[in-house]
């Protein structure tokens, strides 16, 4: 492996692993009702901000796997480098919840009263939707085109639209988290959905497909939808 493939794909690691420990654990902190509803779509959002400019000009910071879907069905990545993406952004969720899971741990070592039920780990349910499968799809389906349609018109070289982009493709998630997080705690990431559901156990690692397929799903109609514009 070339060692500048090797840092695009430690870069989309570390990348989702931010995106995981911080967004994810900060649900888990304050919570998604009241003020807490707000903290949490913005922490996810300044993540991608810092990280647009921290590791953008390595791997792109897709930190998604739909993201890396649209990129790759538009012409801006190779098959290979997609595969070795999604593989480096699963692992950057795991090392987040994992260290979410340690340090959560840690801290109510010697407390009966809780435990790793009680986390959520930050894990997307369809519980805002009544766990009605069809709303969640729907509404996942929705948020990826947004957001992902966002993303595909600010780093088109034809707009060029210079150094805002991370900016705006940051406030964009924080956007669709404002909405989604009522409705299904707001996925449009299928690696941020992976493994806070694997530990989270029971109902979140049920609904799991969900968040993983309509990602996808809206990703790709995003990507289909931006290449006819683009077309002449």
């Amino acid at each position: 492996m070339e060692k500048a493939t090797l840092k695009k794909y430690v870069a989309e690691a570390i990348g989702t692993c931010v995106l995981v420990f911080i967004g994810c654990g900060t649900a888990m902190t304050v919570g998604c009702v009241g003020s807490g509803y707000l903290t949490v779509a913005f922490a996810f959002g300044l993540v991608i901000v810092g990280m647009a400019y921290c590791i953008g000009n390595i791997s792109g910071c897709h930190i998604n796997p739909a993201v890396s879907l649209a990129v790759y069905m538009t012409g801006g990545l190779t098959k290979k480098d997609f595969i070795g993406y999604m593989i480096s952004q699963c692992a950057g969720s795991f090392v987040g919840t994992l260290l979410l899971r340690i340090i959560f741990g840690l801290r109510d070592l010697g407390d009966a009263t809780k435990g790793e039920n009680d986390w959520g780990m930050g894990a997307n349910t369809l519980a805002g939707v009544d766990d009605n499968i069809i709303a969640g799809l729907l509404v996942e389906i929705i948020l990826t085109f947004i957001f992902v349609m966002v993303i595909l018109g600010v780093t088109s070289k034809k707009a060029n639209h210079g150094s805002f982009g991370g900016l705006i493709i940051g406030l964009s998630l924080t956007m669709v988290h404002i909405l989604g997080i009522g409705l299904t705690g707001t996925s449009v990431n299928p690696a941020r959905s992976l493994f806070p559901a694997i530990f989270a156990l029971n109902e979140p690692l049920a609904q799991l497909w969900v968040f993983i397929v309509a990602p996808f799903a809206g990703a790709a109609l995003a990507a289909i939808t931006y290449k006819w514009f683009e077309t002449e």
